[in-house]
């Protein structure tokens, strides 16, 4: 091989790295971005109001009752961090394996791992804890 061949073969190993660095990683960044998952044990009898608040947001509908108030919360269900680093980390790898042809599989694949879109019905009492609560739906996005 002349040299002329050896600066060739370098400019292309190169480039592929430089393609795979730029290309790769989007299942990867998917995956690690997805919703995060909302703890439905604080839906138990006595959980005060603000914890609610704090884990779902705000209601998407209220209606005051006779002793307190009903509300309607709705959020994405998403997935735990453990779940969210393993994926995340085996499309990296995978990328890797294959100098970035698993995006065409990953990025899919990640896609339609976007959460459940659950409601729920919270009813509180005048001193603003829970007195029940019922998931009322749980659907795909």
């Amino acid at each position: 091989m002349t040299k002329r061949t050896h600066i060739q073969s370098f400019s292309y190993i190169v480039l592929l790295a430089v393609a795979v660095a730029l290309f790769s990683g989007c299942s990867a960044v998917m995956a690690a971005k997805q919703p995060s998952r909302k703890n439905l044990g604080i839906l138990r009898p006595g959980t005060e109001r603000d914890v609610v608040l704090a884990e779902f947001g705000s209601p998407v509908a209220m209606e005051k009752t006779e002793d307190g108030k009903k509300e309607i919360f709705s959020f994405i269900q998403g997935y735990s961090k453990v779940s969210k680093a393993s994926r995340s980390f085996f499309h990296a790898a995978a990328d890797v394996c294959t100098l970035g042809v698993w995006e065409v599989v990953g990025t899919p694949i990640e896609g339609s791992f976007d959460g459940k879109k659950v409601t729920v019905r919270v009813i509180f009492d005048a001193n603003d804890r829970i007195k029940d609560a019922k998931v009322i739906s749980i659907t795909n996005k």
